[in-house]
């Protein structure tokens, strides 16, 4: 679906060849779990979803795991290094002092999926998400 704002938002069925979304993610420490998976769930629908993508730091926390496990996949982790490394469409100067990256939720996407942002950063109730077409490889880098 495409919003009033001309940004193109996935719904059911709108990922490319019906394949999955790596669905990159931003969150503050604490954040609880029920809020991230009302928050991918808002920008997907119902796509499927292949991984929850985010910062290293990020990665362990019991919110982010919580919200991996209740949508059925894994986490990948990047470091602020290799999120920095993307090229992005967006950039936060904010992002960029607090966590060594201007990209979190669309480096991450992109990495994870290694297809085209499907989904620009999208910001709800705090979560900053974003979506990349999964390639048919494994969304795990280095495999």
């Amino acid at each position: 679906m495409t919003t009033s704002d001309g940004v193109r938002r996935p719904g059911t069925g709108d990922s490319p060849s019906g394949t999955a979304l790596a669905v990159g993610i931003g969150v503050r420490p604490g954040t609880d779990a029920g809020r991230i998976v009302r928050a991918v769930r808002a920008v997907v629908g119902d796509t499927t979803i292949s991984c929850l993508a985010t910062l290293d730091r990020r990665a362990t926390e019991p919110g982010v795991l919580t919200a991996a496990a209740t949508l059925g996949v894994s986490v990948v982790a990047f470091t602020a290094e290799q999120l920095a490394e993307v090229d992005v469409r967006h950039r936060s100067d904010l992002a960029s002092a607090a966590v060594g990256t201007p990209s979190v939720a669309e480096a991450a996407a992109l990495l994870a999926g290694g297809g085209e942002l499907i989904c620009d950063r999208t910001i709800v109730d705090g979560i900053v998400v974003a979506a990349a077409s999964a390639s048919q490889r494994s969304s795990m880098p280095g495999d």
